[in-house]
């Protein structure tokens, strides 16, 4: 229904953001660690995507799939030495992997193409653009249905009330015997391996790949940043803030050109949305739906005469009651 092809396409990357963000907020949300390099797994979905079909010559959603595997299994050992760490400093592990594989990737250019990227085959060659935007529009979509799925069905699950126990104090999680390492790590593979997906799902779409673009911090504080902004705690939280985020970058990206304002304007919202709504907009617009609504008191208040009625209507006396209550009382050891 877009009128044109670049609406069409904006629809797309905020899908795609979406993905990051919910496949970030299985990490985030349910155990409360944050990274700042889920963008290392985002290029690495990308860029694995692009060289499995150079290489192995495979049709071009096996090599999705299969790079989706390599990045579990590469995010496997990352994330035993990563999750020895805490608060800031698995903050900064984080954002140090993300770096190293930027180096990388710029360096081996004989292998990635380095600083002049990776440009990945169609998988519709024969489709329009405009139609190439559609279908993979359907894509992201499915790939974030499935996402919320998955996400809906851990947070119901005794896994995921082990995540939560985590988030909300791992040593007293640990000390009721839950195994906090095995969960942290099974949420971290998950979570890498569904952004590294969204990566690869995006290199077919896009087609040329940048390293500088696939793993840049800045990528991942924008998959914090809508997950916050939406809630972390909310199954739709990162999908709410991945619209407003989206929409909000295209906006800018159109009125002020190739000018850094939007980081700027990223920055004053990320500020905002800590200071004034740290739990998200959804958290914060149900609480404010509920203070509009009718209050419910925590004392239920009753007159005597309400209770003689109550009690009249259920065949007690009110004597033999208090006298009742009396001898078990004198009869208490207490």
């Amino acid at each position: 229904m877009a009128p044109n092809a670049y609406i069409l396409s904006a629809g797309v990357v905020v899908l795609s953001y979406a993905c990051t963000a919910t496949s970030w907020n299985f990490m985030g949300g349910f155990t409360g660690y944050i990274s700042l390099g889920h963008a290392a797994y985002f290029g690495l979905g990308a860029y694995g995507t692009g060289i499995i079909i150079r290489e192995l010559e495979l049709p071009s959603f096996v090599a999705w799939a299969l790079a989706g595997v390599v990045v579990a299994i590469i995010t496997v050992p990352i994330g035993i030495a990563a999750l020895r760490v805490r608060g800031a400093s698995f903050v900064i592990v984080s954002i140090s992997f993300v770096l190293i594989l930027l180096l990388v990737f710029q360096g081996w250019g004989s292998f990635t193409g380095g600083s002049n990227g990776l440009v990945v085959p169609r998988p519709f060659p024969d489709l329009m653009r405009p139609e190439h935007h559609r279908v993979f529009f359907y894509l992201f979509a499915a790939l974030l249905a499935v996402m919320l799925v998955l996400w809906w069905a851990i947070d119901r699950s005794r896994f995921g009330i082990g995540l939560k126990a985590i988030r909300e104090d791992e040593d007293k999680a640990e000390a009721l015997g839950i195994p906090t390492r095995n969960y942290k790590l099974v949420a971290y593979v998950v979570s890498a391996t569904l952004t590294g997906l969204a990566g690869g799902m995006y290199a077919l779409w896009f087609g040329d790949l940048d390293p500088i673009f696939q793993f840049s911090i800045l990528l991942g504080s924008y998959m914090v940043l809508m997950a916050l902004l939406g809630g972390i705690r909310n199954l739709f939280g990162p999908l709410v803030g991945a619209v407003i985020v989206g929409v909000a970058l295209e906006v800018f990206k159109l009125e002020f050109g190739d000018t850094q304002f939007h980081l700027v304007a990223t920055g004053l919202l990320l500020g905002l949305v800590v200071l004034f709504m740290p739990d998200g907009i959804i958290p914060a617009v149900q609480a404010g739906l509920r203070r509009l609504g009718p209050q419910s008191s925590s004392i239920r208040e009753m007159t005597a005469s309400e209770l003689a009625e109550r009690n009249a209507a259920a065949g007690i006396n009110g004597d033999s009651v208090f006298s009742g209550g009396l001898a078990a009382r004198e009869q208490s050891p207490d």
